[in-house]
């Protein structure tokens, strides 16, 4: 097993970055550092056009922080740790890519923080868990954690999810709206890979100014809203892939999109 404690490939368009630091994927400052590495070359390669965040542990997606590392660490080194993890958090949103999620292990803490960064995430069903535990260690969520939870599932299930700490299953977190897929663990890995390739073969113009709509679009009024998508919506009429979608349609063949 490579000593890398995040892995970092490209297949078809689609990069994969992949979780690799026995036994929990538990991070720390060197986890968070080559993580925010791996986020920035894929968001620099244009030959790029989905991401993949996922896990080679059969167990574990993520832990969330070392608790032991952060237990001896000084609070201005745990502090640099949760500064990097929210800019690498920052740059996915950021990004004109779309980012998943593929999670087929446990999810917790600062874990399903960088799941929920993610545009989208697909799961397996199992026994493993998900959870926001900080408040039993008495703290809260410091990557995004409370806020992006609240977008995703609204505030009487997120004040019930914060408060307590509790673990919920994959059925669960599918059902309240967490998840966007839930499928057998034998198909995950497939049908991520068919949708990422799906997204990176389309028109990517197209996508990136969709993300920006809605993912500004929900801090904004419903005027300034609508206007962005006006703007981006008009942006996009006289690109190549734009025509091509016309041209395809009334050509009654698939287009051929080339992401300009």
């Amino acid at each position: 097993m490579s000593s890398e404690q995040i892995l970092y490939s490209v297949k078809e368009k689609v990069a994969y970055i992949s979780f690799n630091r026995a036994p929990a994927n538990a991070y720390n400052l060197h986890f968070y550092e080559q993580f925010h590495t791996y986020v920035a070359q894929a968001n620099q390669d244009d030959k790029v056009g989905a991401v993949v965040i996922n896990s080679t542990s059969e167990r574990f997606f993520c832990a969330g922080a070392d608790i032991k590392e952060f237990q001896q660490n000084s609070t201005a080194e745990n502090k640099k740790m949760v500064m990097r993890a929210r800019k690498a958090l920052a740059a996915i949103e950021a990004s004109s890519k779309i980012f998943i999620a593929q999670i087929a292990g446990h999810c917790l803490g600062g874990g399903l923080e960088i799941a929920m960064a993610c545009d989208i995430r697909f799961a397996s069903t199992g026994s493993y868990q998900f959870g926001l535990p900080e408040v039993k260690l008495g703290l809260m969520p410091g990557n995004g954690g409370t806020q992006r939870l609240l977008k995703l599932v609204g505030y009487s299930k997120a004040i019930e999810i914060l408060s307590l700490g509790n673990t919920f299953d994959a059925e669960e977190a599918y059902r309240w709206g967490l998840l966007n897929r839930l499928s057998d663990v034998e198909n995950l890995h497939t049908q991520t890979f068919e949708f990422a390739t799906s997204v990176a073969n389309g028109p990517l113009l197209a996508v990136a100014a969709t993300k920006k709509a809605l993912s500004r679009g929900t801090e904004l009024p419903l005027t300034e809203g609508l206007q962005l998508e006006k703007e981006l919506c008009d942006s996009l009429y006289d690109t190549h892939d734009g025509k091509e979608g016309f041209l395809a349609f009334v050509e009654k063949r698939n287009p051929v999109f080339t992401g300009n």
